[in-house]
C-alpha cells in the first residue's frame, strides 16, 4: 500500500493535470468539434478600454481561429498576396504562416511556408489561411488546402508535408483536420473530391474516401453509445456520410443538404445535427445504422439554416445565428421544433461559442454579442471593437480566457 502521502500527491497531480487537459482547445472549435467550453467565469462585456489583456498583431492575414496548449498558443496566417483586393501583388510573394504565441500575447515564432502556386487568384472573404491547426499535445498538423497536410513540432520545426490533390476554388479551402489515434483525417474535397486519412508519425496516407461533393464542412467524430466506439460523419451536397475512422470504409448515408455545406456537424448521446445551404435545413440523424438509413434514422428536419456557421448544443436545444438571413435561431433537439427565430443585427462567419450560460456570436464587423444559453431569446450584451479589420474566425476559450482573431489582431479578452 502506498504511502498517505504518495496517494495525495497522486491524486493531485491528476487532477492538475486532467484541469490543464480541459482548459486547452487543441482543434478546431475544441473539445469534440462541438464549440462548447467547460470554463467559468468568462467575460460578459469588453471594449478597448475594459477587460482586454492583449492585443497582438499578427504577421499575416487569415479567417483560422487560435488554438491554445499550455502556455501557447498557434494560430496561421498568409502574407505578400491578395491582401488588397484592388492590388493583390505577385502570387509569387504567397507566404504562409505558422504562428506561436504564449500566453502573454509575444510572438515566439513565426514558420513561413513556400505554397505550392499556382493557387487561386482570388479567395472570396477568407484568403489562404482558412483551417484551423490540430494538436496532440506533442505536434502541429496543419492544412494548407493545395499545399498540402504539413507537421511541426512544437517548436516550429517542420517534420513532414503531404499532398491531398492540387485543385483550388475560388471560395478557398475551410476546413480543418481532426485526430483520430495514429491519423489526422481532413476533408479535401476542394483538392481533391476526397477524405484523406494520414499517418500521423510517417506523413503517409493511410485511406482515401470519394464523394466530397461540395463540402467546406470539417469531419466530425460521433462517440456511440458504448464510449469506444466512433463514426467519421461529414455533410455533403445531398448527402450526410459516414465511415469508420480508422479504415475508412462507408458505414451509412442519409438525405442531407441539396446544396453545398459549409458548417460542421454537432453531436450530442449519439445522434448528429446538420445544418446548411441555402434553402436553410436542419437535420437530426441518428448515429449506427449501416446503408441508407434517411427512412430509419432520420429523426426530423426543422426549416432553420445557415450557410457558412456552425452550431451549438446547450441543455437539450441547438444554438446558432445565420449568416444568411441573420436570425438567431434556437431549435429544440428532441423534435426539431424552432423555439425561436429572432431578426439579428450583423452578420457572422465565425461558429457561435457555447459557455458559462453564455452564446458568444462574433460576426465579421459589427462586434460580439452575448446571447443567454436558454430557449427565450435574450441579447446579454453587445462588444464592440475600435478595429476596422474583419472578423471571420470562431472565437475560443482556454485557461479561463476568451480568443478572438480578425484578419489581422488576435485578442486576449479577460476579466
Amino acid at each position: 500500500m502506498k504511502p498517505v502521502y504518495e496517494l495525495m500527491v497522486l491524486v493531485c497531480s491528476t487532477m492538475i493535470a486532467s484541469n490543464a487537459i480541459a482548459a486547452d482547445w487543441t482543434q478546431f472549435r475544441g473539445p469534440g468539434g462541438q464549440g462548447v467550453t467547460s470554463e467559468e467565469g468568462l467575460p460578459l462585456t469588453w471594449s478597448d478600454t475594459e477587460n482586454i489583456s492583449w492585443k497582438t498583431q499578427l504577421p499575416g492575414y487569415g479567417a483560422s481561429s487560435p488554438i491554445a496548449l499550455g502556455d501557447r498558443l498557434y494560430v496561421t496566417c498568409y502574407s505578400g498576396y491578395g491582401i488588397d483586393r484592388k492590388n493583390p501583388g505577385s502570387m509569387e510573394d504567397l507566404r504562409l504562416h505558422v504562428v506561436c504565441l504564449n500566453r502573454a500575447g509575444k510572438i515566439l515564432w513565426d514558420q513561413q511556408v513556400e505554397p505550392r502556386l499556382p493557387e487561386s487568384e482570388r479567395v472570396r472573404d477568407h484568403g489562404y489561411s482558412a483551417a484551423t491547426p490540430a494538436t496532440d499535445g506533442k505536434h502541429l498538423y496543419i492544412f494548407f488546402g493545395k499545399t498540402g497536410v504539413l507537421k511541426f513540432d512544437l517548436d516550429g520545426n517542420q517534420l513532414w508535408q503531404t499532398d491531398v490533390g492540387d485543385k483550388t476554388h475560388g471560395w478557398g479551402c475551410g476546413t480543418s483536420p481532426v485526430l483520430f489515434e495514429n491519423l489526422v483525417i481532413v476533408n479535401a474535397s476542394v483538392e481533391s473530391g476526397s477524405l484523406v486519412a494520414i499517418d500521423k508519425e510517417s506523413g503517409k496516407e493511410v485511406w482515401r474516401a470519394d464523394g466530397m461533393n461540395a463540402s467546406w464542412n470539417t469531419p466530425h467524430l460521433v462517440q456511440l453509445g458504448d464510449g469506444a466506439t466512433h463514426e467519421l460523419v461529414v455533410s455533403v451536397k445531398d448527402k450526410i456520410l459516414a465511415f469508420d475512422p480508422a479504415s475508412g470504409d462507408a458505414l451509412w448515408s442519409c438525405d442531407g443538404i441539396p446544396d453545398y455545406v459549409c458548417p460542421s456537424i454537432v453531436s450530442l448521446d449519439g445522434t448528429v445535427y446538420v445544418i446548411g445551404g441555402r434553402s436553410s435545413r436542419a437535420i437530426a440523424v441518428k448515429a449506427g445504422g449501416r446503408g441508407d438509413v434517411t427512412d430509419t434514422h432520420r429523426l426530423w428536419e426543422a426549416k432553420a439554416g445557415a450557410n457558412v456557421v456552425s452550431p451549438v448544443i446547450h441543455d437539450g436545444h441547438l444554438y446558432w445565428v445565420s449568416d444568411r438571413n441573420t436570425i438567431a435561431y434556437c431549435v429544440r433537439l428532441e423534435d426539431g421544433e424552432v423555439m425561436y427565430s429572432e431578426r439579428f443585427r450583423g452578420q457572422p462567419y465565425a461558429s457561435a461559442l457555447a459557455g458559462d450560460g453564455k452564446i458568444y456570436v462574433v460576426t465579421r464587423n459589427g462586434g460580439t454579442y452575448v446571447l443567454a444559453a436558454k430557449p427565450e431569446f435574450q441579447q446579454l450584451a453587445h462588444n464592440e471593437l475600435d478595429d476596422r479589420s474583419t472578423f471571420n474566425a470562431s472565437p475560443i476559450a482556454a485557461h479561463g480566457k476568451l480568443y478572438l482573431r480578425s484578419n489581422q489582431y488576435l485578442y486576449c479578452i479577460e476579466k
